[in-house]
């Protein structure tokens, strides 16, 4: 029994370590990043951001000529995202004296990660949603304060591949949460990574 007991107890302290240097090497970083806002826009319209998006997969474009009311020119748009990110630090010390982020806990961001997800659970890439993919964006979010990153949501290709350009024709409307992930480094090396979420219907909607 106490052999037993001691190849128990010997099995859960490696789990645990195990576990607890996943943590070390997934989180070494002494900051983590907080989403403050994230937004997003039509390719046609990029001032006007919206928390849920509504992409348009075919706008019909009434100029310049040789396009017009009467001779619109269908046209695919890219949409977009702005996101406004902040650093936190992990130990935020005494209350009296809160710690801040110095200037080597600035972490520079340099890769995205969208992935799409339908409401209904049916998520086959190609199929059901759009492909997930990788864009690059570069900022550098600073010690104190804000960095508002502006990046590519939804592709063109995707509206022109399965399953948004059978939407071109269709009444359908196809609603995901999308995942967008931003990945990045402080300046000492340490992976940083935060993961947001953005409502993004996909149809063929009226033009304005």
């Amino acid at each position: 029994m106490r052999s037993t007991l001691r190849v128990i107890g010997l099995v859960a302290i490696v789990a645990a370590c195990a576990s607890c240097g996943d943590v070390v090497r997934e989180g070494r970083a002494p900051v983590y990043i907080v989403i403050v806002n994230f937004l997003a826009a039509r390719g046609n319209n990029v001032t006007t951001l919206t928390q849920n998006l509504l992409s348009d997969v075919i706008t019909n474009v009434t100029s310049p000529a040789p396009c017009s009311a009467t001779t619109p020119c269908p046209t695919v748009f890219n949409d977009v995202g702005s996101v406004t990110l902040r650093l936190s630090p992990k130990d935020i010390g005494p209350a009296a004296a809160p710690h801040a982020p110095s200037l080597n806990n600035e972490v520079t961001i340099n890769r995205i990660r969208i992935v799409y997800r339908r409401t209904d659970g049916r998520n086959t890439p190609g199929i059901d949603v759009p492909y997930p993919w990788e864009t690059v964006a570069t900022g550098t979010i600073p010690a104190s304060g804000t960095l508002t990153l502006g990046f590519e949501l939804v592709r063109h290709a995707a509206k022109e591949e399965s399953p948004l350009a059978q939407l071109i024709s269709s009444a359908t409307i196809i609603n995901t949460v999308t995942e967008v992930t931003f990945y990045g480094r402080d300046q000492v090396g340490n992976e940083v990574s935060v993961t947001g979420f953005i409502q993004i219907s996909f149809g063929n909607f009226g033009d304005t």
